[in-house]
């Protein structure tokens, strides 16, 4: 499965919140054996985010956007999953039931908006928060809130699903340079995948089938200086 990965928000590209929705998705869909092919952050303009999704749907299996829901004047993101799809942004009723019977709020208790979704889409309640998400075709739309976000993720998690690889780490303490003549010959040797990730040592990431990966992990082991555990590895 092939996903592709959408935030949304000024502040995420102002530097004024640190975008960890992206990291978290990233490592959770990888856990469950998703390729994360894309991760890209967009303004808070609908044209923008109506462009980029409607690219995305297309050309993945899935996409998740995580942002800008909500009734502030700022909250546009079902605007423009709304307008990759050519559907109007209309109030839930389903979700104006969820935020009577969960949340105790009457409709009137609500600011203008906060129950609105694309036409037709599936709405996702939100276990943490107000702000509903949905699903609309492939694509998946989370709150921006980190703790709302992770929840309803939660509640779609068995939607996403791939071959899970499996991974081991080398660390080596020598320059990334002075491997690359054994990184190539282990791509040569072995049918895995290899990352390289230096730091006060480099990290080494070999992934793939079990008995392959660990073949290429004791072959690379034998081959560089290891780094004393603790010493800038994992």
């Amino acid at each position: 499965m092939r996903v592709a990965i959408v935030t949304v928000g000024d502040e995420l590209l102002a530097g004024d919140t640190v975008n960890t929705n992206a990291a978290w998705l990233g490592e959770r869909l990888t856990e469950r054996g998703v390729d994360v092919e894309r991760v890209v952050t967009l303004p808070d303009r609908v044209a923008d985010i109506a462009r980029v999704v409607n690219e995305y749907r297309a050309a993945y299996d899935a996409v998740v956007v995580t942002g800008g829901l909500g009734p502030t004047h700022d909250d546009l993101t079902m605007d423009g999953v709304a307008a990759a799809f050519g559907r109007d942004v209309v109030e839930s009723q389903a979700a104006l039931e969820w935020l009577a019977e969960e949340g105790g709020y009457a409709a009137d208790e609500l600011a203008e908006g906060t129950a609105d979704i694309p036409r037709g889409a599936r709405l996702l309640k939100n276990p943490e928060g107000v702000a509903p998400g949905c699903v609309v075709g492939s694509v998946y739309v989370l709150p921006g809130v980190p703790a709302e976000m992770k929840a309803m993720f939660e509640t779609v998690a068995e939607e996403f699903a791939g071959e899970v690889a499996h991974v081991t780490t080398v660390v080596a303490d020598e320059p990334e340079s002075a491997l690359l003549d054994r990184f190539d010959e282990l791509r040569d040797r072995f049918d895995v995948t290899v990352g390289s990730y230096p730091g006060d040592s480099v990290r080494v990431k070999i992934q793939g089938d079990e008995d392959e990966v660990e073949t290429a992990a004791a072959w690379l082991r034998e081959r560089v200086d290891l780094a004393v555990e603790g010493d800038g590895g994992e």
